[in-house]
């Protein structure tokens, strides 16, 4: 008998050479996806922004911003071929483990409601609906209002 060993999944600081495999998932994932400009001003202000690898294959990225003992996910992406495999959740787990570490006392995002899955995340690590802010994500034919949700420490 023979064990085939699985590659562990693991988190890295993002840095401008993941900016290629990065837009391209952004691209193939959303209808209007975040720019290279987007990530490089993220990574250059200091934002706290991961990979998440298994192997050589980059599963997906995270964008965090930490001020003011607070913390606010601005963007969390799993690529199409990896979605609904616990990469997700792994993910926010270490962004939830990153604020904490920093002292944030509260975890706030933005999420579209047709973005089901990504209400189904959040509710499972115990995200709760603030507030809706509203015409805040560009969508065919107009604008799309956000969820606000916040978890708090």
């Amino acid at each position: 008998m023979s064990a085939v060993l699985q590659a562990q999944q693991g988190f890295e600081p993002m840095g401008e050479p993941d900016l290629d495999p990065v837009i391209e998932i952004e691209q193939h994932i959303y209808a209007f996806p975040w720019t290279r400009g987007n990530f490089r001003d993220s990574i250059r202000a200091g934002y706290s922004c991961w990979v998440c690898r298994s192997g050589a294959d980059l599963l997906g990225y995270a964008v965090l911003m930490l001020a003011a003992g607070e913390a606010h996910l601005l963007n969390l992406t799993i690529g199409s071929k990896f979605q609904r495999r616990g990469h997700g959740s792994r993910l926010l787990e270490h962004l939830v483990r990153t604020a904490r570490e920093y002292r944030a006392r509260v975890l706030f995002l933005e999420v579209r409601p047709s973005n089901v899955a990504g209400l189904e995340l959040y509710a499972r690590h115990g995200f709760r609906q603030i507030g809706v802010r509203r015409d805040y994500y560009p969508a065919q034919g107009g604008r799309e209002s956000a969820l606000v949700l916040a978890l708090e420490f």
